[in-house]
């Protein structure tokens, strides 16, 4: 096999390749994923249970067809917080946190609903509001809004960030056979090795409560507690009404901005794979699968799920694009969540070590989006394309290192990230400027083109 080849059926790999495979895309969506319930109190072994079921849901809808990973949403945050904040003293608010899971339930159903209306009146007519003058754009931010996340990590220990990203360089362009496409998980299985020597000489590169918790973890455990789904919520004697209500008002309308990234996250997975996933299986199905999986993952106290970039960045780096591989990721995430003993071993990797994994994963994130942009030949001597590039990018950029833009709704609060004003501002201009006469579906070349295929 060349070198350079993608791969769309990893069987021919052999099975031990294919699990090896699977557990790089496992390790690759862990530090995010988990760092979802650090921030808001919810388990950490439910949240890997309903992102493998979540995944598992997403891939039964789309008939099998999109290698996408679903893991924690950060989007959502912001509601978590405004409904059931932590506790002075850092612990969850257990007590609201049900009350937060029902408005997220409810914004994952809303993903149902605007698929049922793109499947009524066709994907076609909604998409010629997404040319790569605004996709291409759209991903190459999603990727630059997340690497100041990456840098802060690696700030945590640059030596053990570099020697993740040299090793994942280096296998990845002196690599061969197999060691080529699983530079992901040799970096962080190499950095952690080296952070666990450093530690027991005494050089204390590992947070000592995180490798406690490792030692007092149960091997086996629970994933979550009936008291934190939302069938406990109800059978509450205290049931407040009025909180529900507040939780659906204020976390429902986040939905809007998740859907926007929604459209630029497969959109990078079709550039990547070189497969029109919007039109195949269709943008109604991926939307319904997102949705859902947030819904299911919410009613059991798991965090809003997400297709999720990290994966993305292993596909452009791994060229295996086989869906078989995220599916084996996914039952792992699922096996594993039953381990509490598991959970806390990944907790207690360097923050460092995920940093410069993620630091690869995130530009090769933006890569993609350039090659939209340069495979469909957009030209940036027009005007109108050079403004709509230009907002997304200074917009999607600029707020997300000032702050969510923030504005009231009755007595809710409604944050919009800086990814999500980027992309429904891209989307207008479009819309409204002169010149657009992008039809989906159309494989040509030019302003006006969508190439996912080449």
């Amino acid at each position: 096999m060349p070198q350079n080849q993608a791969i769309y059926d990893a069987r021919q790999l052999g099975r031990t390749k294919m699990f090896i495979l699977g557990v790089q895309h496992m390790f690759a969506m862990f530090g995010a994923t988990v760092l979802v319930p650090a921030l808001t109190g919810l388990s950490v072994s439910a949240t890997l249970l309903f992102a493998g079921l979540g995944t598992l849901l997403f891939h039964f809808l789309t008939k099998r067809k999109v290698p996408a990973f679903l893991g924690s949403s950060f989007a959502f945050i912001g509601g978590y917080q405004a409904i059931a904040p932590m506790l002075e003293d850092g612990t969850a608010n257990t007590q609201m946190l049900p009350y937060a899971c029902f408005g997220v339930a409810l914004a994952g159903l809303m993903y149902v609903i605007l698929s049922a209306l793109f499947k009524v009146f066709g994907t076609k007519k909604v998409m010629r509001y997404f040319p790569p003058t605004v996709t291409g754009p759209v991903i190459i931010c999603i990727g630059l809004t997340l690497s100041s996340t990456a840098i802060t990590n690696c700030r945590d220990n640059w030596a053990i960030a570099l020697i993740a990203i040299a090793i994942v360089v280096g296998c990845n362009i002196w690599g061969k056979g197999m060691v080529k496409i699983i530079p992901i998980l040799l970096g962080v299985v190499g950095s952690y090795g080296v952070a666990v020597i450093c530690q027991v000489t005494g050089m204390h590169t590992m947070d000592p409560a995180k490798l406690q918790a490792l030692a007092d973890a149960p091997w086996v455990g629970l994933p979550f507690q009936f008291q934190d789904t939302l069938f406990g919520l109800f059978s509450r004697p205290d049931l407040d009404t009025g909180l529900l209500l507040t939780a659906a008002v204020t976390i429902m309308p986040l939905s809007l901005a998740t859907m926007v990234e929604h459209i630029g996250d497969m959109c990078a997975i079709s550039s990547t794979c070189e497969r029109n996933y919007l039109q195949d299986p269709g943008f109604h199905r991926t939307l319904l699968g997102d949705g859902l999986a947030t819904t299911l993952a919410s009613i059991f106290g798991a965090p809003a799920n997400t297709t999720y970039g990290e994966n993305t960045g292993v596909l452009a780096l791994s060229k295996v694009y086989d869906p078989r591989v995220i599916r084996i990721a996914a039952g792992l995430a699922i096996l594993f969540s039953f381990s509490p003993k598991f959970a806390a071993l990944v907790s207690a990797m360097p923050t460092a070590t995920m940093g410069g994994v993620s630091m690869v994963l995130y530009g090769m994130i933006s890569a993609v989006g350039v090659r939209n942009v340069v495979e469909n030949q957009v030209d940036f001597t027009n005007s109108r394309n050079v403004i709509i590039a230009a907002l997304i990018m200074v917009l999607a950029i600029g707020i997300n290192y000032s702050g969510a833009v923030s504005f009231q709704v009755g007595e809710a609060t409604i944050s919009l990230s800086g990814l999500a004003v980027a992309a429904i501002t891209g989307i207008v201009l479009n819309a409204i400027l002169p010149g657009k006469d992008y039809e989906f579906g159309h494989d040509e070349k030019g302003d006006t083109a969508v190439n996912f295929k080449v």
